[in-house]
């Protein structure tokens, strides 16, 4: 049927709604926790297999978050049966855009970006100044720019149920 990407600034509720999307037993995927995406240098290509936390001062703008086409194309070719979620936010996004049937930016406020990443557990990106800095640099054009790409964009200041509900409205699901 289709696959549907959920992108948003870090600390926004991708990870989040992807775990509720498995708990109410859709195919969900985060792109971060199971292997889609990973950091690879900006001038060589060369994939970091080791980040390092906290990361050194000037690694945002020598790596980059990247997600693998290949795999992403396969996801594709593999959902065709129903529909697929995969959660994440990634720079190399206009690669993999065209295996997507629909798109979903989940946008917060800037405070709701800063205690989430300061409470979350899941990974340690956006704990770390320079990582938060960047975030929040970045989220003020996100909603503009995913609208510009004709995404549906999704309040997740919201409770948790009401942000899925309007994922799968938005998906065609419900």
């Amino acid at each position: 049927m289709s696959v549907v990407w959920v992108t948003g600034m870090s600390g926004s509720g991708k990870s989040s709604v992807c775990e509720a999307l498995k708990d109410l037993g859709y195919r969900a995927i985060d792109a971060d926790l199971e292997g889609f995406s990973f950091w690879v240098h900006r001038q060589t290509g060369e994939v970091a297999t080791d980040s390092p936390y906290p990361v050194p001062s000037g690694w945002l703008e020598e790596y980059a978050w990247r997600i693998s086409t290949a795999r992403v194309q396969d996801l594709a070719s593999s959902s065709r049966a129903g529909v697929t979620f995969l959660c994440g936010g990634v720079e190399n996004e206009d690669e993999v855009r065209q295996y997507f049937d629909v798109v979903v930016c989940l946008v917060v406020d800037d405070a709701s970006i800063v205690a989430r990443l300061a409470e979350r557990t899941t990974n340690a990106f956006g704990k770390h100044p320079e990582e938060l800095a960047a975030v929040l640099a970045w989220n003020p054009s996100e909603a503009d720019r995913y609208q510009k790409l004709g995404a549906s964009i999704v309040d997740a200041t919201r409770p948790l149920g009401e942000v899925v509900s309007d994922v799968l409205a938005a998906a065609g699901v419900r």
